[in-house]
């Protein structure tokens, strides 16, 4: 975000000290700007389609409309306007309903200030990429309507070459996580022999991705409505493993990259949980993908893996910034830290998600993803980052590149 670009904010209370209060705190930040005030969900709205702002700070128990409501009709209405709740109740089932609702972030109230403007903060970062990646997109439509290269969604590989990492559990977290946010989102069991997604969200289905990827020459919208489940709490588009490990075999890794292709004609993102072992279709997919989340953990055998698969990545001329390295199930009590596992695989970690098993059994257990459960524990953030550094490169990706002076066009 440029320095000299403002974040304009709206604040939404029904209580007229604390509008004023968190005014007067605002406003005494260069970099922001507060456009409006409103009392109530439905004034709310109408200053939001007025006034546009990048964020608005909203209570969450006000009369008239309540905050959730008015949440859900303004992320449908100005989708790159972020919302950041205020509630006095720090309650899991609030923090659920209005990340659900499609809020950015969440904070008890009152709100300490510099937790408040860290917020409005990164939530304003948010709301300026994604401003700006609506306009590259408008810009980059072809005259006969059909969608650019620009346009198309992105292809995230999920990849932990070696068992036992958390792959699976963080893929389908990091997919709620961007369902969510509104970014239409849909989660492909790519582990073909032995997935595990649908066991994990609890889901069944009478089709599987087979049913897709062996007519990856002649799939349409709706052929590929009806064989997705809906998971039930998000609507997050679901494509499950086949029910029996030799049907693998029946499609080739050329299908499943065409495959994945027109998936992302159709979603924002395609997020592929792909199987530990490189198998044909798993090559494909990581050769594909705009992005791969490489998943190491602390132990030897693992981190042995990851550098075996970073020499492989580079031979096989896979850029190393399209790889995103993420330090899953991290314990602080092991003496091996980030710094030193950089310094042993010269790639560095931009994500680190701490271990919390109570939540990740529990979390299986339920059939629930832990991401809806408490968006404030430490678990949760890590995936949060992850998926809000995802949109980041994706933002950077889409960007159109800079154009060359007329100097450096002629030699000067």
């Amino acid at each position: 975000m440029a320095n000299t670009e403002k974040i304009t904010v709206a604040i939404v209370d029904d209580i007229l000290e604390t509008r004023e209060t968190i005014r007067r705190a605002l406003q005494l930040e260069p970099n922001i700007e507060v456009v409006g005030v409103a009392r109530n969900g439905q004034e709310a709205i109408e200053l939001v389609f007025e006034s546009r702002p990048d964020v608005v700070i909203m209570d969450i128990n006000m009369p008239d409309m309540d905050g959730i409501t008015a949440t859900e009709a303004i992320r449908r209405k100005v989708p790159y306007t972020q919302v950041v709740i205020l509630s006095v109740q720090n309650d899991p089932g609030y923090m659920r309903r209005a990340m659900l609702a499609g809020a950015r972030d969440f904070l008890s109230k009152p709100p300490d200030i510099d937790e408040l403007l860290a917020a409005v903060r990164r939530a304003g970062a948010m709301a300026l990429e994604e401003k700006r990646s609506t306009s590259i997109l408008v810009e980059n439509v072809a005259p006969s309507g059909t969608p650019s290269p620009a346009q198309k969604g992105k292809i995230i590989a999920v990849y932990g070459p070696k068992g036992g990492t958390g792959k699976t559990l963080l893929a389908t977290n990091l997919a709620i996580a961007l369902q969510v946010q509104n970014q239409r989102t849909i989660l492909v069991d790519g582990d073909l022999q032995f997935g595990d997604v649908a066991v994990i969200l609890n889901e069944r289905g009478k089709n599987s991705v087979i049913d897709l990827a062996i007519r990856a020459e002649e799939l349409d919208a709706e052929v590929v409505e009806g064989v997705v489940v809906a998971h039930r709490e998000t609507k997050l588009s679901i494509l499950v493993a086949p029910p029996t490990p030799e049907m693998a075999l029946q499609v080739s890794g050329e299908q499943f990259a065409k495959f994945l292709q027109f998936l992302s004609t159709l979603y924002r993102f395609v997020i592929v949980d792909t199987s530990s072992y490189l198998s044909d279709t798993t090559q494909s997919t990581l050769e594909t993908a705009d992005l791969i989340v490489l998943i190491t953990t602390q132990e030897l055998p693992t981190l042995k893996n990851v550098s075996l698969f970073l020499t492989l990545a580079d031979k096989s001329n896979i850029p190393r910034d399209r790889l995103i390295l993420v330090l899953n199930r991290y314990d602080k009590r092991i003496n091996l830290d980030a710094e030193r596992i950089y310094n042993s695989l010269k790639h560095p970690i931009e994500v680190v998600i701490p271990l919390d098993e109570r939540a990740a059994i529990q979390s299986i257990l339920k059939g629930r993803p832990f991401v809806l459960e408490d968006r404030s524990s430490a678990i949760t953030k890590g995936v949060l980052n992850l998926a809000e550094l995802i949109q980041q490169k994706i933002s950077q990706l889409e960007a159109p590149p800079e154009r060359e002076t007329v100097g450096k066009k002629r030699g000067v």
